[in-house]
């Protein structure tokens, strides 16, 4: 088995722990093998090992890497995603996670129609209130542009996600995540057309946290393929 077959188990191992300790089924969470800065040999040993969602912050590396790849892998774009950039992802991505603007979804909308195509995206929610983080921080403009969302034939809205803060005190960790569940169901609740499945938060160091509070997809890098610098 080879090293990074065996993080894999290990992450494994540890959702299924989160999940048992909070009373989920670990087969409601799925693992995201996060690529960036990652060369294509690596994302193939995870493909190989079993992984099958994938997750690039930069279209450029996405396009580089998984131009015909795996017609059974999913990627999704989990980094800010320009507007003019935006129609690139049709037909690459199954689902943009970071939707905070929307301009980007107009934009994405339009290529989608165009080919004839749909598109997932989440909304990505600044819950720790850092302004170097992405995400919509008012709720009221929030609820303004999801109300446009679900009139853009092109898009299907699927869910939220954010970054917790990187901070060692675990309970402001764990308030973020709660807090994005607290955004879900009021979402839910105001769109109940929506089926907002999906709650996308938790990474390398916080994920077991995240399970506790609701995530229903893990965003794993470094546990995964170990620390590598950007080049």
């Amino acid at each position: 088995m080879g090293e990074v077959a065996e993080n894999i188990e290990r992450i494994r191992e540890r959702v299924e722990a989160a999940a048992h300790r909070s009373g989920r089924s670990p087969d409601s969470i799925r693992i995201m093998a996060v690529t960036k800065n990652q060369p294509r040999e690596r994302v193939v040993e995870a493909y190989e090992a079993g992984m099958r969602l994938f997750g690039e912050n930069r279209i450029g590396e996405a396009e580089e890497k998984y131009a015909g790849f795996h017609h059974d892998a999913e990627l999704h774009m989990i980094g800010h995603l320009q507007r003019n950039k935006a129609s690139r992802v049709v037909g690459l991505l199954r689902c943009v996670e970071s939707i905070d603007k929307i301009e980007t979804a107009r934009a994405i909308d339009r290529r989608c129609r165009s080919e004839r195509a749909t598109m997932e995206i989440m909304i990505e929610v600044n819950t720790s209130g850092e302004e170097t983080k992405s995400g919509y921080t008012s709720r009221d403009q929030m609820i303004r542009d999801l109300e446009e969302m679900t009139t853009l034939r092109g898009l299907k809205v699927v869910g939220l996600m954010t970054i917790a803060p990187f901070v060692d005190d675990p309970r402001a960790v764990r308030a973020a995540f709660a807090s994005l569940r607290a955004e879900r169901d009021l979402l839910s609740d105001r769109f109940p057309t929506i089926e907002l499945r999906e709650l996308s938060m938790g990474m390398t160091g916080d994920f077991e946290i995240a399970i506790e509070e609701g995530s229903t997809l893990v965003r794993i890098g470094t546990a995964l393929f170990g620390r590598r610098d950007a080049p």
